[in-house]
């Protein structure tokens, strides 16, 4: 039998349409830290939820060793329990064990769903990064994942990306799994209709926050009336 590659079995545009939706809830924002941050971070992080909904929030700091995190974290997972946000430690089971975080994300090479499952207990959200590839994200659920990440939909300079999906995995996978799909990679205001109609639960962001002329109110603010859209 021969095994076909996502590029070769290319995804129909359409394919979604072929299926009766059922009831999803509303896409929602999960909001991604800057990879560095300054020691006022949690009142831009404050200003930030208050801007508008903001279901989860992933510490993903670069460059600094665990014990540093962890001091960074505390203020911030405080804050995160105070505003009922779900808070995410980026690619480190041992960290997310050592916090008691709500869940952690894993890049491919950040180690297994089931090994994070044994470690982290059967309540902590494990997510995936699945770039483009529709393989992955099933082995992600099949593995015990709690949602799939595909991206970067658009150019970013957060972190370097190779993979460019096409907003039509989103329609695919909501059409046939019931696991939450998260899109990221470059996401704005501007850019975001067309990824929340083709079916993300949820929009990963940072810049677009972060850098907002405005501050970050007023970032997270501006994605609104695109979540009320869908």
């Amino acid at each position: 039998m021969t095994d076909f590659t996502d590029e070769e079995l290319a995804l129909d545009p359409n394919f979604a349409d072929r299926f009766e939706q059922g009831f999803r809830p509303a896409c929602q924002l999960y909001l991604i830290s800057p990879p560095a941050i300054g020691a006022d971070f949690a009142d831009s992080l404050a200003a930030a939820f208050d801007g508008g909904g903001v279901a989860a929030f992933q510490l993903r700091l670069k460059g600094l060793d665990e014990d540093a995190v962890a001091r960074a974290a505390e203020p911030l997972q405080k804050l995160c329990a105070e505003r009922d946000v779900a808070f995410i430690v980026n690619d480190s089971m041992a960290l997310a064990k050592r916090l008691g975080a709500d869940g952690v994300h894993l890049g491919q090479g950040d180690g297994d769903p089931k090994e994070a499952r044994r470690l982290l207990g059967p309540s902590v959200q494990i997510g995936v990064t699945c770039h483009d590839s529709r393989h992955l994200a099933m082995e992600a659920g099949e593995a015990g994942a709690d949602y799939v990440a595909f991206g970067a939909f658009y150019p970013t300079t957060t972190k370097e990306t190779h993979y460019r999906p096409d907003p039509s995995i989103l329609g695919w996978w909501t059409a046939l799994f019931e696991l939450p799909c998260v899109a990221i990679g470059g996401i704005t205001a501007d850019n975001a209709a067309p990824l929340v109609k083709a079916g993300a639960d949820f929009l990963a962001v940072s810049g677009a926050v972060w850098s907002h002329p405005e501050g970050p109110r007023a970032g997270v603010a501006a994605f609104e009336a695109v979540l009320a859209r869908k």
